[in-house]
């Protein structure tokens, strides 16, 4: 049975590893494509009914059927059309497994119909890479017959240099209508963490009266992941940070995040702001949280009030949810804890509850407002604010906006 054969519209989905899988299950959900090619490049347990259970059941969110219809909705019905192959059916939707290739050139994405893929492996982050440099890359994936490829992590430039002008950065309902099907090839749908932290600062930026913004920092308490050890372990050679070798399980670890750096490739405004990002990780499996920090150049109303406030900031977080950010940014006033936010379908979700900020002034000496100047040294007013943002990490936030990005692209993808 020839998958392509019956489908027009199809996805490819290398590596079934925590994205890959969500990103399954998500897009089953959506029905925006017809079929699904999943590249597994290995053998999954002993038979089909193992790879079943792997794609069926989740220590974090649940098995599918809950996934797709709630505690108390019926059992996701999953059929084996073709056992050889093999081809699945998913409430559906044909899902075709392949489990042969291991590097992206050798995965026949031409000769299965597949248009766009999404690498979810986290192997292939550099779309400086080529083909003809002999090592497994990205840009395999178009070798191979695709026209699109998505990864569904930020780049990694070894090099320090992107030079790829086919290769750019998009997070969905930030920069996604950026995409030029004829100039970009390899997309990278960025982090968590950038995806959250951009719909919180994109309202920010839009607003004049919170646009001068001089300084801004944030921590993301974040869940841990799969790159941590479950034990402590022995550091390889040359690492640079002993923490990540330290056990996941009964530890908070204080870690890095290149979060500023991919914030200013789809906010370009960021770059003009002083920008500090770091990361905590916390032992729970999902559901992170930023803390935002930010200064900005304010000023004082007629009543000698300052016109950034935490009533202003909250009604602008409330009015972006119901505009241009709608189902991406949500706006909460209640009190939550981190398991509330499980499976939240949203970007970011604002604790408006938790806004605070206050408001203080810089004296500007005489001599700094130039030689002309013969007043009295100024006092400028400065507000700081702290804002809070719950993300679900993987499921809710994130593969729910790359799986909106896939369909924006493929849809516009000639």
């Amino acid at each position: 049975m020839n998958l392509s054969l019956r489908s027009k519209r199809l996805l490819g989905i290398n590596g079934l590893g925590r994205i890959g899988k969500l990103l399954l299950w998500n897009q089953i959900h959506l029905r925006h494509f017809e079929g699904i090619i999943v590249n597994c490049g290995r053998e999954i347990g002993k038979d089909l009914d193992d790879l079943i259970q792997v794609i069926e059941t989740d220590s974090t969110y649940g098995s599918l059927h809950k996934f797709l219809f709630g505690m108390v909705g019926r059992k996701a019905e999953i059929k084996i059309l073709d056992k050889d192959t093999p081809i699945l059916e998913i409430e559906g939707m044909p899902v075709k497994i392949l489990r042969t290739a291991r590097d992206p050139k050798d995965i026949n994405w031409l000769n299965e119909g597949v248009r766009v893929v999404v690498d979810c492996t986290g192997n292939f982050l550099d779309p400086t890479v080529t083909v003809e440099s002999g090592k497994s890359c990205l840009r395999g994936h178009l070798e191979a017959g695709a026209l699109k490829v998505i990864c569904s992590a930020p780049f990694k430039v070894k090099s320090g240099i992107n030079n790829a002008t086919d290769a750019k950065t998009m997070i969905y309902g930030i920069n996604h209508l950026d995409f030029n099907p004829r100039e970009h090839h390899i997309i990278s749908a960025a982090s968590c963490t950038t995806t959250g932290l951009a719909h919180m600062v994109k309202p920010l930026l839009e607003n004049e009266v919170t646009s001068r913004i001089v300084t801004a920092s944030m921590s993301t308490i974040h869940a841990s992941t799969n790159t941590q050890s479950i034990l402590d372990s022995v550091p390889k050679a040359a690492a640079t940070d002993l923490r990540k070798s330290r056990s996941v399980l009964n530890n908070i670890i204080l870690s890095t995040t290149g979060v500023t750096k991919a914030l200013e490739l789809v906010l370009p405004q960021i770059k003009h702001i002083g920008f500090m990002a770091d990361s905590v990780r916390i032992p729970t499996t999902t559901v992170s949280l930023i803390n935002l920090n930010v200064t900005f150049h304010t000023r004082m109303d007629e009543l000698g009030e300052p016109c950034i406030s935490r009533k202003v900031i909250n009604h602008l977080y409330r009015d972006a949810s119901l505009g241009a950010q709608k189902d991406l940014l949500v706006y909460s006033e209640r009190q939550n804890v981190s398991a509330d936010i499980i499976g939240s379908m949203a970007a970011i979700t604002i604790e408006a509850h938790e806004t605070h900020t206050r408001t203080g002034f810089i004296d500007i000496p005489p001599e700094a407002l130039g030689a002309s100047y013969k007043g009295e040294a100024v006092q400028m007013p400065v507000t700081h604010a702290k804002i809070f943002g719950w993300y679900d990490n993987e499921l809710g936030s994130y593969v729910n906006c790359l799986s909106k990005l896939c369909n924006h692209i493929e849809s516009n993808t000639m």
